[in-house]
């Protein structure tokens, strides 16, 4: 009967290192560190503008939040080196929401970034 046992115990087992949580455990909240924050902004613009982010660019910490610069094709072309893109600036106060949103600039997906 012990022999019957032993792979009950192994499947038991397994559930913590398939990632699914046992029963009674409790659900751990994600940390707000820098993944949090750029999927936050990134859903966030998407509801506002109805575009999807094509990468985000840059992330901050600030006294406040966060500040992510996101990545948004704006108008698709083809050849698409030629196609529109933006970036725009997303504020998040440290909760997640979204405080301000800006774009701070419109450029070509083949265009070469000359500053700094």
């Amino acid at each position: 009967m012990a022999a019957a046992e032993e792979p009950a115990k192994r499947r038991a087992g397994s559930s913590r290192a398939s990632g699914r949580r046992p029963a009674g455990e409790p659900r751990r909240r994600p940390a707000k560190g820098p993944a949090w924050a750029m999927r936050i902004a990134a859903e966030q613009l998407t509801e506002l503008i109805g575009r999807a982010p094509d990468s985000i660019s840059a992330l901050k910490p600030t006294n406040d939040g966060w500040e992510a610069d996101v990545e948004v094709l704006e108008l698709e072309r083809v050849p698409d080196t030629t196609s529109v893109m933006a970036t725009y600036r997303v504020t998040l106060d440290k909760e997640g929401d979204l405080v301000s949103y800006e774009r701070t600039r419109r450029y070509t997906r083949g265009q070469i970034d000359r500053r700094g």
